[in-house]
C-alpha cells in the first residue's frame, strides 16, 4: 500500500487560501443574486456549494420546484422566511439546503457544538428529514442527529455535545435542554420549523415557548408548512425579524390541494360507514389505498375487525399508541408495497412521503379545512396522479363543504352503487360475540369515536347531540351503546399537554385560598387505574344479577312483604347479626415472661399442648366429620367377621386345587372367588347365610358341591361331556403365554 504524501506548509497554505478565495465568491453570488432577474429551473443554477451540489445531483434532486426557487435564495442571504405551498411541493430541501450552506459558509466543525435546530411535529416527518439530510449532506464534514420518542434517552445524551444539526420532536428536544449537559445552544445560528402551523397549534403551544427561550434571538428562523398562519402573536414568539412570505398571498393565507388530484365525496350515514368502507377495499384490491381515522382506537378496532374478514388485500395500521419501532417498520412496509391499504390517524397527515399512493379515503371528516389540505396530500405528490374520497354523514355535509369552499376546494358528489355494497355488521356482532378482548376494543372505540365529536370547536359541522349512537354501537358489532363521561370538553386539547403540578397548584379552594395538602397531590395513570370501573367487559344483564345479589344480600329487612320466598332467594345471601358476648372471647393478654413467650410461639409446645391441627370434610348430607375417625364398635366387628370368611374360603380354595391336581384332574380355575357366598356358591336362602356368618368365627365354612366339578356316572366320571377351565383373566402379554401353553397341553 502506497504511502500518503505529506503536504508541505506552503501547499497547505495555497489550499487553504483557494478555499477562501472560494467562500467569498459564494458569498458574493449569494449577495449579487436576484431571483426576479435570473430565471432558473435547476440547482446548478443556485449559488450553492460544490459539495451540496455534489450530493443533490447523487440524490438524482435536478429540477427546482416553485417553493425552493423562491425561498432558498432568501433564505442564502440571511433572511427569515415564513413559507407555504401545497403539499407535495418539496419543502424539504427548501430548508435543509440553506442549513447545510449556512454552517458550511460559517466553516462550521465539531467543536463549535450545535448549529441548526429542525423541529418536526411527528416521529416519522423527523425521521424522513434525517434521511433525506444525510443524503444531500453526503460531502459535507457536519454531525446530523435525529432525537425522536421512543428511542433511548442515554444513547442520544452521549452524543448530543458532538452534533451540529440536530433533528427531533418538540417534546424529545426540550427533555434534552433541560436534561443533557452537553446540549449547548448559545452558537445556534437556525431554527427550523417544518410543518409550523401544527407546532404552533394548542398542543405544543407551552413547549414550543420554553425551546424558544432557551435559544439566542441573533438566529435565522425558518418556518415551511402546507397551511401558513400570519398571526402576529405566533410571529413574535418565534422572535422572527421582517420574515419573507414566501408563497402565501395576501388575499388568501392558505394554500390548495394539488392539481392532479381527484377529489370527491360521499354523504353517508354514521352506521353505514364501516359497510362502505369494507365494500370499497373489496372493489379496489389493487390499488394503494391510505385510510383515516379519528382516533388511535378506531384505527385499532377497525384493523383487528377488518383483518379477521379477510377483504383480500394485505392491512396496516399506523397510530400514536403504537411503539416507535412497530411504527418506523409499518412507515418503511407501505412505502415499499405496491397493493396495501394503511388505517391510520393524522399521525401521518403532515408531510409523509408515501409514493404512489392510488386513494386516500377520510372515513371520518377533519377537524378543519387545513387538516383536509394535509391528508388528500398524501397523494397527488410531485405532480402525481391520485384521488381521494371523503365520507360525511347528512348532519356534516352542509357545514363541511362551506369550509372546503372557503379553501377554494369543490369536490365532486359520488353515488354508491347499492348493488356492490355489501353489510359486514351480523359479521361483526359475531366477532364481537365469540371474543371478548375485540368487543372491549370496539367499546373503546365508540367512546373514542363519540369523544372526539363533542370536543370539536366547529359546532356547525360537528353536531354531537344528532349522532345516532345506538344504530353506531350495533354497527360496531356492540350489544348497545356504552356509557360515557366526558370530562372539560372543548377544553381537553388545551389541557393535554399542560402540567400536571401547574394545574395543581392553580386550583383553589371554595375560599378562595390554595390548599397546600391538594395541590401536592398529583394524579398519576395508576390512581386512574385503580379509580377505573371497567364495566364495559361485562354485559348490562349480568351487572342486573350483580345488583340484585348485593340487593338482597343486604338482609331480611328490605322484604316487602316479610314472607320467606325460596326461589327469589335461591342465589341470596342472608347476612344475620350476631350478638358477640365478651365473655366467650379469648384472653388475647400477651405472655408475661420471656419462657410463656417461647412457649406461645413454639409450634413443637403447642402441638404437645393442644394436639395436631384437625381437619373436617363434610359428607353428601352436609355433616362434619374428621378425617380420620374410629368407626362404631358393631361396624367394625361386622367387617372383620367378613375379612375372615372370606380369608378362609379363599384357603379351602387353594386345597381344592391343590388336591385336584393331586388327583390328575384337568381343572383349572378362572377369577379368585368372591366374598360373596351367595353369589358364588350359595345354594340356600338369606336366613342360612346369616347363621352361617354367625359361626364362622372360628370355624370355616363346610365344602359344597360345585357345578362345575366333573359328575361321576354309574361310578365313573363321564369322559364324553366337555371339560370346563376356569381360567384368571390374562392381564400381561406374559400371562397370555402361560394360558396358552396351559390350554395347548390339555
Amino acid at each position: 500500500m502506497a504511502k500518503k504524501h505529506k503536504l508541505t506548509s506552503q501547499q497547505r497554505k495555497e489550499i487553504r487560501k483557494r478555499e477562501e478565495q472560494a467562500l467569498k465568491d459564494l458569498e458574493q453570488r449569494i449577495q449579487d443574486y436576484d431571483p426576479k432577474l435570473n430565471k432558473i429551473s435547476q440547482f446548478k443554477d443556485l449559488p450553492i456549494s460544490n459539495n451540496t451540489l455534489s450530493g443533490l445531483t447523487e440524490s438524482s434532486f435536478v429540477s427546482l420546484t416553485d417553493i425552493q426557487k423562491e425561498s432558498i435564495p432568501s433564505a442564502l442571504k440571511g433572511d427569515d422566511i415564513l413559507g407555504a405551498a401545497r403539499t407535495g411541493s418539496g419543502k424539504t430541501l427548501a430548508f435543509l439546503i440553506p442549513v447545510i450552506e449556512k454552517l458550511y459558509r460559517a466553516k462550521w466543525t465539531e467543536l463549535d457544538g450545535l448549529g441548526a435546530l429542525i423541529i418536526s411535529p411527528t416521529r416519522e416527518l423527523a425521521i424522513q428529514i434525517y434521511e433525506v439530510l444525510v443524503k444531500i449532506g453526503r460531502h459535507n464534514s457536519f454531525s446530523a442527529g435525529l432525537v425522536i420518542g421512543g428511542k433511548d434517552v442515554k444513547f442520544e445524551m452521549e452524543r448530543l455535545s458532538k452534533i451540529n444539526i440536530l433533528i427531533g420532536t418538540p417534546g424529545r428536544i426540550l427533555q434534552h435542554l433541560d436534561q443533557t449537559v452537553g446540549m449547548d445552544t448559545n452558537n445556534l445560528q437556525m431554527l427550523v420549523l417544518d410543518e409550523a402551523d401544527r407546532i404552533l397549534d394548542m398542543g405544543f403551544k407551552k413547549t414550543l415557548d420554553d425551546i424558544v427561550s432557551n435559544l439566542p434571538p441573533t438566529r435565522q428562523t425558518l418556518l415551511f408548512s402546507a397551511t401558513q398562519s400570519k398571526s402576529i402573536s405566533d410571529l413574535a414568539r418565534l422572535s422572527l425579524t421582517n420574515p419573507k412570505y414566501i408563497g402565501v398571498k395576501e388575499t388568501d393565507d392558505q394554500i390548495a390541494t394539488p392539481e392532479s388530484l381527484q377529489q370527491s365525496y360521499i354523504t353517508v350515514n354514521l352506521e353505514e360507514k364501516l359497510d362502505t368502507l369494507f365494500s370499497f377495499i373489496k372493489t379496489h384490491l389493487k390499488a394503494k389505498i391510505l385510510v383515516f381515522l379519528s382516533t388511535s382506537k378506531q384505527v385499532h378496532y377497525v384493523y383487528e375487525t377488518f383483518r379477521t374478514m379477510q377483504p383480500g388485500v394485505s392491512l396496516m395500521q399506523l397510530h400514536g399508541r403504537q411503539k416507535q419501532t412497530a411504527r418506523t417498520e409499518t412507515v418503511y412496509k407501505f412505502s415499499k408495497a405496491q397493493h396495501v391499504c394503511l388505517f391510520a390517524t393524522d399521525v401521518v397527515a403532515r408531510g409523509i412521503d408515501f409514493p404512489s399512493i392510488d386513494w386516500v379515503i377520510q372515513v371520518d371528516a377533519p377537524e378543519d379545512a387545513d387538516t383536509y389540505i394535509h391528508r388528500v396530500g398524501r397523494a397527488a405528490r410531485f405532480g402525481k396522479t391520485g384521488k381521494s374520497l371523503l365520507m360525511v354523514t347528512p348532519s356534516e355535509e352542509e357545514g363541511m363543504l362551506k369550509r372546503l369552499e372557503s379553501k377554494k376546494i369543490i369536490p365532486n358528489k359520488l353515488n354508491i352503487k347499492q348493488a356492490k355494497k355489501r353489510s359486514i355488521r351480523s359479521q361483526m356482532q359475531a366477532l364481537c360475540f365469540k371474543d371478548p378482548e375485540l368487543k372491549y376494543l370496539g367499546q373503546k372505540a365508540f367512546i373514542s369515536y363519540v369523544k372526539s365529536i363533542y370536543i370539536q370547536k366547529d359546532k356547525d359541522v360537528f353536531k354531537p347531540e344528532e349522532l345516532p349512537v345506538e344504530e353506531y354501537a350495533k354497527s360496531l358489532g356492540l350489544p348497545g351503546a356504552p356509557k360515557i363521561k366526558i370530562k372539560g370538553g372543548t377544553k381537553n386539547k388545551e389541557l393535554k399537554n399542560a402540567s400536571r403540578q401547574l394545574l395543581a397548584l392553580s386550583k383553589a379552594n371554595e375560599d378562595g385560598e390554595f390548599d397546600e395538602e391538594e395541590a401536592k397531590k398529583v394524579r398519576t395513570k395508576y390512581d386512574r387505574m385503580f379509580e377505573r370501573k371497567n364495566q364495559n367487559v361485562l354485559s348490562e344483564h349480568y351487572l342486573n344479577i350483580t345488583n340484585e345479589v348485593n340487593k338482597h344480600g343486604k338482609g331480611g329487612d328490605e322484604q316487602d312483604d316479610g314472607e320467606d320466598d325460596d326461589e327469589d332467594d335461591f342465589i341470596a345471601v342472608k347476612r344475620t347479626d350476631h350478638d358477640i358476648n365478651e365473655e366467650d372471647l379469648p384472653d388475647l393478654i400477651a405472655p408475661e415472661s420471656k419462657r410463656a413467650a417461647k412457649r406461645a410461639l413454639s409450634k413443637k409446645q403447642s402441638i404437645n399442648e393442644k394436639g395436631n391441627p384437625t381437619k373436617l370434610k363434610f359428607d353428601d348430607d352436609g355433616v362434619a366429620h374428621q378425617l380420620y375417625e374410629f368407626e362404631d364398635e358393631e361396624d367394625f366387628q361386622k367387617i372383620r367377621k367378613k375379612r375372615k370368611r372370606q380369608e378362609a374360603e379363599r384357603r379351602a380354595m387353594e386345597e381344592d386345587y391343590s388336591s385336584d391336581e393331586e388327583s390328575g384332574e384337568p381343572v383349572v380355575y378362572l377369577g379368585a372367588p368372591s366374598g360373596d357366598i351367595d353369589q358364588d356358591y350359595g345354594m340356600g336362602d338369606d336366613d342360612d347365610d346369616q347363621s352361617s356368618d354367625e359361626d364362622s368365627d372360628d370355624q370355616p365354612p363346610s365344602k359344597k358341591a360345585k357345578w362345575f366339578e366333573n359328575d361321576k356316572v354309574g361310578g365313573r366320571e363321564r369322559d364324553d361331556e366337555p371339560q370346563i377351565l376356569e381360567l384368571e383373566q390374562p392381564e400381561t402379554i406374559e400371562d397370555l403365554e402361560a394360558l396358552t401353553s396351559r390350554l395347548i397341553s390339555q
